[in-house]
């Protein structure tokens, strides 16, 4: 039996939230910051966020 990989979700901003989705299956909501990082992985349910665009070039310092 093949392991899925986790979820990638492309964002706008260098901070995301996270509580799993499906609702009350989901986790404790959880703030992730990308900024300087490009990317974060959570470390609940293993989805990626990707910081998109000019958005990781003009947060960056």
């Amino acid at each position: 039996m093949a392991i899925e990989a986790p979820e990638t979700i492309h964002v706008d901003t260098p901070t995301v939230a996270c509580d799993g989705g499906d609702g009350a299956l989901g986790h404790p909501r959880v703030y992730l910051n990308i900024e300087g990082h490009g990317e974060v992985q959570c470390p609940y349910c293993g989805r990626l966020y990707v910081l998109e665009g000019d958005a990781a070039h003009a947060h960056a310092h």
